[in-house]
């Protein structure tokens, strides 16, 4: 069995490279040298993996390439109502928008220790800061102001191995398969993209970094920006009036 993920042509690979460097992220550009960019779905669902994650690099020959992996990049219900992995009263950890350079390696995942990236455990430099969803329901809640930083195993790994529930190895619902992590859908699709990242690992050593771009949030932003334009234009509109029936009085 084969990944069935697409390939993203040059208009899709432009637009994800133009956005990086609009915020002045780095775009890696030496030949299979990944950039690995996660996409929030503007209308998540913690159950489903609706959020993608994106490959893009440049094969021997300059030229740009690039997959598009179904995935999740939330924590699903089963850790949202928990309230975080371990620790009930510490929150789930949801990671922000942004680029993390360097925070991950190729290294044993969890339990079972099957090779994924997983997060640097040591070292100053290599903590990751996250947002906390504390009330324990069903749906994302988070301050955006409120971060914690530290080593908490934010890993980019699989959901469940072989056919999964489909047999063509897709899971269904992300269910324990993500308490902050990020996390592709498809095992097939999952090897390779590791396949990928032992040839970076060969060819520039065992650092990866990750970049997410957040659409929920900057949905979250342009209402409150909308709203803060209404409220003042309707403020403004009724000082026009006041002033208008002030002078007709007169």
């Amino acid at each position: 069995m084969s990944c069935e993920a697409k390939n993203i042509g040059k208009i899709k690979i432009n637009r994800l490279l133009s956005l990086m460097r609009s915020r002045k992220y780095i775009v890696y550009n030496k030949p299979y040298q990944l950039n690995i960019i996660g996409v929030r779905n503007a209308n998540t669902d913690p159950n489903k993996f609706d959020d993608y994650i994106y490959v893009v690099w440049k094969n021997d020959k300059n030229k740009w390439e690039g997959r598009k992996y179904e995935a999740t990049t939330d924590p699903s219900t089963v850790y949202l109502k928990k309230g975080g992995y371990s620790d009930s009263t510490s929150g789930t950890a949801i990671l922000p928008q942004g680029q993390y350079i360097d925070k991950w390696s190729i290294r044993g995942h969890g339990k079972t220790g099957y090779k994924a990236l997983g997060q640097f455990q040591s070292g100053e430099d290599k903590k990751i800061c996250v947002y906390r969803d504390y009330d324990r329901n069903s749906t994302l809640n988070f301050n955006v102001e409120d971060k914690t930083c530290g080593h908490f195993g934010i890993n980019i790994h699989r959901a469940k191995k072989g056919g999964a529930d489909d047999g063509k190895g897709n899971t269904e619902t992300i269910g324990f398969y993500s308490a902050g992590c990020q996390v592709l859908q498809n095992y097939y699709c999952f090897l390779e993209f590791m396949e990928m990242a032992e040839k970076q690992k060969l060819l520039y050593g065992n650092k990866f970094s990750y970049t997410l771009l957040d659409l929920s949030l900057q949905r979250k932003f342009m209402i409150k920006r909308s709203l803060y334009v209404v409220s003042i234009f309707g403020a403004l509109s009724l000082i026009g009036y006041g002033v208008y029936l002030t002078s007709k009085n007169k």
